[in-house]
């Protein structure tokens, strides 16, 4: 089993810049991937970023290249999406998530959610 934690959401006005923070605890080592996704009010989850654990290579949506970042420290099993330039469509509930066997965008293939973290952009 793996455990995740976010934390770092909250209230920010338009252009400000947010970075949250996802452990991970658990079977760590059976970690593959771990992504970052979203989801507003009314719209279905979507994935925004993801990093490969032991490669770091690196996945984002289009609508967030160049103003989002992922990266990991994989020492305390923990990733971070640094958020800029922040607009009111990027409000939504952000959740990190573990794939342990491929890395994608794709929410079907994570086996492991954290509970959310709620991220506010005010105009």
């Amino acid at each position: 089993q793996v455990q995740l934690v976010e934390s770092g959401g909250g209230s920010v006005q338009a252009g400000g810049s947010l970075r949250l923070s996802c452990e991970a605890s658990g079977y760590t080592y059976n970690i593959f991937c771990m992504g970052w996704f979203r989801q507003a009010p009314g719209k279905e989850r979507e994935g925004v970023a993801a990093i490969v654990r032991g490669g770091g290579n690196t996945y984002y949506a289009d609508s967030v290249k160049g103003q989002f970042t992922i990266s990991r420290d994989n020492a305390k099993n923990t990733v971070y999406l640094q958020m800029t330039s922040l607009k009111p469509e990027d409000t939504a509930i952000y959740y990190c998530a573990a794939d342990l066997r491929t890395c994608s965008l794709g929410r079907d293939n994570y086996a492991y959610w954290g509970q959310g973290t709620q991220v506010t952009v005010s105009s």
